[in-house]
C-alpha cells in the first residue's frame, strides 16, 4: 500500500493572538504543524518568535521553519520550547553542516529548505545527513506568494540523489493543485492561507487532506 501524503498546517504570522488563534484551532483537526520564523534578514518580514510559542504549550507536536540568518542561534531555543525538527534554509548557511551539527547534537531532527532557484545538485552532499528536504514553491516570506510550477520538477531529482529521503513542498498550494503536488510523490505538503485564511480552517484542512490522498 503505497505511505499517504501528509498535509502539514503552516502558520506564519506577526501577531501573538493570532498564533495562539492558529495554534488552537490546528489542535482540534490535526497533531502536527509548522511554525514559520522570518527575522526581517533573510525574508523582509517579521514574523512572532519563539518565546511566543513556547508560551501556549502546544498539544501537537511542531517543527520550526527558519527564514533567518544563523539559524543555528535558534537551535537551543526551539528545542527548549519543544520543538521536534528545525528546517533551516541551505541558502541561509556558509556553513551547512555546523548548522546540521548543531541542531542533530540537541537531539532534534533537521530538514534542509530550499529556496526556488537553489538547484538539487547544490545539496547533494548534505542529503545523507538530513532528516527532511523542504522545497520551497514560493519566494518565500509571505502569505498568498505565487506558486512556482517548476520547482516540482526537483522531487524526482531529490529521489534520484537519495532515495529514502522525506520530501515535503511549502508555498502556493491550495485545492486547485495540490492533487498535481502530491502526484509527484512527496511525503508532505505544507498549507498555510488555504488553512487558516479560510472560513472554517479544519473543514479545509480536511478537504486538502482528502484531495491529496485521492487516488
Amino acid at each position: 500500500m503505497a505511505k499517504l501524503t501528509k498535509v502539514i498546517p503552516a502558520i506564519l504570522t506577526e501577531d501573538r493572538e493570532a498564533l495562539a488563534r492558529m495554534v488552537r484551532q490546528a489542535e482540534t483537526f490535526c497533531d502536527y504543524v509548522q511554525l514559520d520564523i522570518m527575522d526581517g534578514r533573510f525574508v523582509p518580514s517579521r514574523s512572532v518568535v519563539c518565546a511566543d510559542m513556547a508560551a501556549l504549550q502546544p498539544k501537537i507536536r511542531w517543527e520550526a521553519h527558519l527564514m533567518v540568518d544563523d539559524p543555528a542561534g535558534y537551535a537551543t531555543e526551539f528545542r527548549e520550547a519543544g520543538a521536534s525538527r528545525l528546517v533551516f534554509h541551505y541558502e541561509a548557511s556558509p556553513a551547512p553542516e555546523a548548522v546540521i551539527s548543531r541542531v542533530k547534537g540537541l537531539g532534534l531532527e533537521v530538514g534542509l529548505a530550499l529556496n526556488p532557484e537553489t538547484p538539487v545538485a547544490a545539496v547533494s552532499p548534505l542529503l545523507a545527513q538530513v532528516d527532511s528536504v523542504l522545497l520551497l514553491t514560493v519566494n518565500p516570506g509571505f502569505y498568498g506568494s505565487p506558486f512556482i510550477p517548476e520547482v516540482l520538477d526537483k522531487v524526482a531529482e531529490l529521489r534520484r540523489a537519495r532515495s529514502g529521503i522525506e520530501i515535503a513542498v511549502d508555498g502556493g498550494i491550495k485545492e486547485g493543485n495540490i492533487a498535481r503536488v502530491s502526484g509527484t510523490g512527496v511525503d508532505a505538503i505544507c498549507v498555510g492561507s488555504a488553512v487558516f485564511l479560510q472560513p472554517d480552517p479544519g473543514e479545509s484542512y480536511r478537504r486538502l487532506l482528502a484531495l491529496a490522498q485521492a487516488d
